[in-house]
């Protein structure tokens, strides 16, 4: 595992949930190397941001990306979470 990666644990949650908005906090985790904790509490932040809706489906969550919300970081006000989505994969909807 490398020390270091460009992708922070919060892009690549996000880039999980938009590509596929049933998948469960374990799984998530399982993908991106972290505990379903950890899962949890990145989501909870991407909720409060309003990056992230939840909706419950019977037992299950359904997730929304919200790609028109801007980047967080002063040097990407500029850009969409659509536009991150798209280098890392998004077609859109």
């Amino acid at each position: 595992m490398p020390e270091w990666t460009f992708i922070t644990n919060h892009a690549a949650v996000l880039s999980i949930v938009n590509e596929h908005p049933r998948i469960t906090a374990r799984d998530i985790a399982g993908m991106v190397g972290i505990t379903e904790r950890a899962v949890r509490k990145i989501i909870a932040d991407l909720e409060a941001g309003s990056y992230v809706a939840k909706k419950k489906e019977g037992r299950r969550v359904k997730y929304t990306v919200n790609s028109e919300l801007t980047l967080r970081h002063r040097t990407h006000h500029d850009k969409t979470v659509g536009n991150l989505l798209s280098v890392l994969g998004w077609k859109g909807n």
